[in-house]
């Protein structure tokens, strides 16, 4: 396949983050052990603001909540009536949510290329710079509106966390609300 043909799976990154302040989407999750067999699965919605605000809502099979709210991250397990709380930055780190909800910096915290055409999708391979990341490698599918359908995360430990997203809203107003957490009132708080 000559390059030409897929030097678009960057290019939609790049245009996706330059022209996307802030998204909404459904998601499914499923991770993936070395030869493919599924470990879990999982599904809610998603919402971010740039630069580092996100909400993600599991609903099933466990309730669960992560919020960044610019400058904390926090997760709530629901049935635990746990929250762990983290500065933002080292919890971001390379994750699906740094990529989505951090500055159009992207690619001061990746290597970006192109890798291939499957599935009628353009693909990208993001290559985290440091070293000390949970992710070797991120995969991000992109369709033909240049709306980003799939991101792989493959760990250090051959394990692969695979998102689809659906219903894909760019620019929706979302409210500051949203990206505010206050812990419940009885819950164990573990962090900062």
């Amino acid at each position: 396949m000559p390059l030409a043909a897929h030097a678009a799976a960057t290019d939609k990154l790049r245009n996706f983050i330059a022209s996307t302040r802030s998204g909404q989407a459904n998601f499914s999750q499923e991770v993936q052990d070395k030869s493919g067999k599924r470990l879990q699965q999982a599904s809610g919605t998603m919402q971010f603001v740039r630069p580092g605000k996100f909400r993600w809502v599991y609903q099933k099979p466990y309730e669960q909540l992560i919020v960044g709210d610019g400058e904390k991250f926090w997760l709530h397990d629901v049935e635990l009536n746990q929250v762990t709380v983290k500065k933002l930055d080292a919890a971001l780190g390379s994750s699906p949510a740094a990529l989505l909800s951090g500055n159009n910096e992207i690619e001061r915290g990746f290597a970006l290329e192109d890798d291939c055409e499957r599935d009628g999708m353009e693909w990208l391979r993001a290559t985290p710079r440091a070293l000390d990341t949970s992710f070797e490698k991120i995969l991000m599918a992109f369709d033909a509106r240049s709306e980003l359908v799939v991101m792989e995360l493959h760990d250090a430990l051959g394990q692969k966390t695979v998102l689809h997203f659906s219903g894909m809203q760019r620019n929706p107003r979302l409210s500051p609300e949203l990206f505010r957490f206050i812990p419940p009132k009885g819950a164990d708080v573990l962090g900062e």
